[in-house]
């Protein structure tokens, strides 16, 4: 977004604070937080139904952190604060510009953010960006000097007098913390085993829900952070030797899409004999743009692929047999987390169930489901206004897809959508088990095909996740096993089945040992878990603060 006022007073010497909204997430209040909403991309929004199972992670807010590692200012980031830190953030320091980002559905957070900055630094100037920039008219809701739609770093560098096409400083990101399993809390960064890149910002696709695109331009537009595979390449190696990483969460709307980029990141991981793995978005033509061997001597070991509907009409899925797509990545030991849309236009009571039950047929490793949602900023949303099918009544702090429609569908009601969407949480963990258990399936099936593979770093990346299936995970499976013979026997089965095969291919002795002196304390935690959910018991992240070119004052 090109900036049509002059810069800051203060440019460079500017000291800035920024900030997420404040917390707490998981609770219903007054400002906009959903008990049914938390701040759990995974739990939110894929594994909600799985109970004691579903894996809990959070994930911090990338954009900030690189907005504050692309300004050369004083500057505080302060992630996750309570209101009543935010507040004493403001309280113990003056600064001259306070930037606060927000999803749509906390415009409440945000508008209280802005209230306390007038009230206690009102010589702040406030700046809101992030994807609550795309609702219309938002300056007249919110108490903001500036709103920022689209990428935030070139922004804040043209407002604090700094060169807005200086070269991207990639900072080191975990992909994520607070990693819970199965009510076992891995202590400190003990979870954190991937590391996130972000090559890019923006789809080329454009889907007409998505507002990742409609937030950076809309179809077919895009901003590269990494133009070039040497470059991604630098990144992740820089990243390795400061984090020790060796997986990377690649956060690109269609990394794959960009074939040429991939191959040269591959050719540069050849030279340098790196054993990494890479989990990424993409979309089932942009996969089919690689062989298998491709894929795996790139390290791709996880994707997250879009299935939305067989009947959706999207181009990103026409001609593809994704059941058989899936299928092929699983058997080659790549686990593939699947997207559903819940509540299309042509769905009716009578054929979604026949919709989702064809989801859950793919056997993902993981299934999002999601209802189909028009919200601000996106082309689904401007259609459904135009048409006067958007529910009046309807609050931007309920659009998250997980919840009910904000729209009027042609033939389900809202309180109906609500019930489909929770029955696919459901049904897909029903018929396939536990994503844990999926995973784990899948990464046997690689390590069988490709143990004795030519390449010595590829062997090594297969070699790596052998040990996890002989350790930590023969004691989760061992557990779980156990646990779910009282409500899914079926799966209770296939749980045992896969633990025999686990312990004849990776080695009896160490799996045996693993599941029995574990196992049992894995169980104890388990069903102490499931006792805490049922009582409501929710899950906060953590406050972070970091300064950089920090001087008392």
């Amino acid at each position: 977004m090109t900036i049509t006022h002059p810069a800051h007073p203060s440019g460079k010497q500017a000291r800035v604070l920024l900030t997420s909204v404040f917390g707490p997430y998981a609770q219903d209040d007054e400002f906009g937080s959903r008990s049914i909403n938390p701040m759990e991309l995974y739990h939110n929004q894929v594994t909600r139904a799985q109970g004691p199972y579903s894996l809990r992670i959070f994930h911090r807010s990338w954009g900030l952190m690189f907005i504050q590692s692309n300004i050369g200012n004083p500057s505080t980031l302060l992630d996750f604060p309570t209101r009543e830190r935010f507040i004493e953030e403001l309280k113990a320091h003056q600064y001259d510009v306070v930037g606060i980002s927000s999803i749509i559905v906390n415009i409440g957070k945000a508008r209280e953010m802005c209230r306390l900055v007038r009230q206690h630094s009102p010589k702040s100037t406030i700046v809101v960006g992030g994807h609550v920039a795309a609702i219309p008219g938002l300056q007249r809701m919110i108490d903001a000097d500036f709103v920022v739609r689209g990428e935030g770093v070139g922004w804040m560098r043209r407002f604090l007098d700094q060169d807005p096409d200086a070269h991207i400083k990639h900072p080191p990101i975990a992909s994520g913390f607070g990693h819970r399993v199965m009510g076992l809390k891995l202590p400190g960064d003990l979870g954190s085993t991937a590391a996130t890149v972000i090559p890019s910002v923006g789809c080329p696709l454009g889907c007409n829900f998505c507002t990742t695109s409609a937030f950076f331009g809309g179809k077919g537009k895009f901003i590269n952070f990494l133009e070039t595979g040497r470059e991604m390449y630098e990144v992740m190696e820089e990243t390795e030797s400061r984090t020790g990483m060796q997986s990377f969460f690649v956060m690109d709307e269609n990394f794959l899409l960009h074939r040429p980029r991939a191959i040269e990141l591959l050719d540069c991981m050849k030279q340098a004999n790196k054993s990494w793995e890479l989990y990424v978005f993409s979309s089932a033509n942009a996969i089919r743009k690689y062989t298998m061997e491709e894929l795996i001597e790139l390290g791709v070991s996880w994707v997250w692929m879009g299935l939305e509907s067989p009947k959706s009409g999207y181009d990103k899925l026409s001609g593809h047999d994704t059941l058989s797509l899936v299928q092929e990545l699983r058997s080659n030991g790549i686990r593939v987390l699947g997207s559903s849309i819940v509540g299309m236009e042509h769905h009716t009571p009578e054929s979604i169930g026949e919709e989702i039950d064809y989801a859950c047929s793919h056997g993902t490793d993981f299934h999002q489901f999601m209802l189909y949602t028009p919200l601000p900023g996106t082309p689904l949303h401007a259609r459904m206004e135009t048409e006067g099918r958007l529910i009046p009544e309807a609050e931007l702090a309920d659009a998250h897809g997980q919840f009910k429609f904000n729209w009027k569908h042609p033939f389900i009601s809202g309180d109906e959508s609500k019930k489909f969407l929770d029955f696919a949480f459901v049904r897909d963990f029903e018929l396939n088990g536990p994503s844990l258990y999926r995973i784990c399936q899948t990464t046997l099936e690689g390590l069988k095909k490709y143990r004795l593979h030519p390449e010595l770093r590829v062997r090594e990346r297969f070699e790596r996740e052998a040990r996890a299936l002989r350790t930590q995970y023969s004691a989760l499976l061992w557990a779980m096993e156990r646990h779910m013979r009282f409500s899914n026997d079926p799966v209770a089965a296939k749980i045992a089945e896969l633990r025999h095969e686990i312990r004849s291919e990776c080695g009896s002795l160490r799996s045996a040992s693993f599941a029995s002196i574990f196992g049992p304390v894995m169980l104890w935690l388990t069903r102490r878990e499931e006792r805490r959910l049922a009582k409501g018991v929710t899950y906060e992240p953590e406050t972070f603060v970091e300064r950089r070119n920090w001087t008392p004052g």
